[in-house]
């Protein structure tokens, strides 16, 4: 499923972790747990975007963008800065002069 994989990850902020969607079956089980309440236009619209790249007649850099704008309107979207390094963290649990 190479072809459903998004060329950067969209980074969803829930309320305890920030959480990674890298291809459009993590888009599908993300709008899957999407509350029933809370399912409006924009979802319905991303849902159909989705389907359509899924099935190669929607560019998938353009359903990315589109779950992008979902989660920002959502107010879920956690832009890359708000995302911790890794590797940062890591060298800042050095002990002693390792």
């Amino acid at each position: 499923m190479a072809g459903t994989l998004f060329d950067r990850a969209v980074y969803v902020q829930r309320k305890y972790f920030i959480d990674e969607i890298t291809s459009l079956d993590e888009v599908f089980t993300f709008l899957e747990a999407w509350p029933e309440a809370k399912r409006d236009l924009a979802y319905d619209t991303l849902l159909k975007a989705c389907r359509e790249a899924a099935n190669g007649r929607f560019p998938i850099g353009a359903a990315r963008e589109n779950v992008r704008r979902f989660l920002k309107k959502a107010g879920m979207l956690a832009e890359i800065d708000d995302v911790p390094n890794l590797g940062q963290r890591m060298a800042d649990r050095n002990i002693g002069d390792a």
